[in-house]
């Protein structure tokens, strides 16, 4: 046991009972900490599952719409539409603090605010479907965006929530009761050595007192 390398002094003993204050202190902060990491991680969970089924539910529109498209076009065309994009996309990526996890943030801006610049090609010699299946596809994007912010989230709060979780254990199941168990080692060590003082000091009492009257012995 550890209690085999503690010095058993009132000054060791004052040393351990500051230490297990700040210990209960930080365990309890840290559970804290656990609770709400994991409050706000069970709600991005619920926020990605929805934004998965509605982004890929999106995905499988505008792919049947691209489908509908290539069947009423000539490959030819429809490749020739497509070539050359006249939109540009802008990606920001920024962070944001969440309990000490650093999450992403994504924004986007376009390289013209025109809706009209996201078809790059003339409608004379293209299809309606095609018109549809680009402007589904750009539609997507905000929700795609935040798919990704969101996903990402989780994989860092599930890696905090984690070593949270180590930190709590270690704190409640070792070091704590190791304090716990050495505070009363000493203390019990302190009040045995008070009692064989308080008797050695009562037997010195008694051969004084015999010395000085004679008394005799019981």
């Amino acid at each position: 046991m550890a209690t085999t390398h503690v010095n058993p002094t009132r000054m060791e003993l004052t040393r351990l009972k500051k230490k297990l204050v700040t210990a209960l202190r930080g365990h309890k902060l840290l559970k804290d900490k656990r609770d709400e990491l994991m409050r706000q991680f069970l709600d991005l969970v619920r926020e990605n599952k929805a934004l998965r089924q509605k982004v890929e539910a999106a995905l499988e529109s505008s792919n049947r719409r691209f489908m509908l498209a290539r069947a009423a076009m000539q490959d030819e065309a429809l490749n020739t539409a497509l070539l050359a994009p006249k939109q540009e996309v802008f990606l920001d990526c920024d962070t944001r603090n969440v309990m000490s996890v650093e999450i992403p943030q994504f924004t986007y801006k376009t390289r013209t605010p025109n809706q009209g610049d996201i078809f790059s090609y003339g409608f004379a010699f293209t299809s309606g479907e095609l018109d549809e299946a680009v402007e589904s596809l750009s539609g997507i994007l905000p929700d795609l965006l935040r798919l990704a912010e969101t996903e990402k989230s989780c994989q860092l709060m599930a890696a905090e929530i984690e070593k949270t979780r180590r930190r709590v254990n270690a704190l409640e199941h070792v070091m704590i009761p190791e304090l716990q168990e050495n505070i009363k080692y000493i203390t019990m060590k302190l009040d045995e050595n008070e009692r064989s003082t308080q008797i050695r000091l009562m037997k010195v009492k008694d051969m004084m007192l015999k010395q000085a009257h004679g008394y005799p012995d019981l």
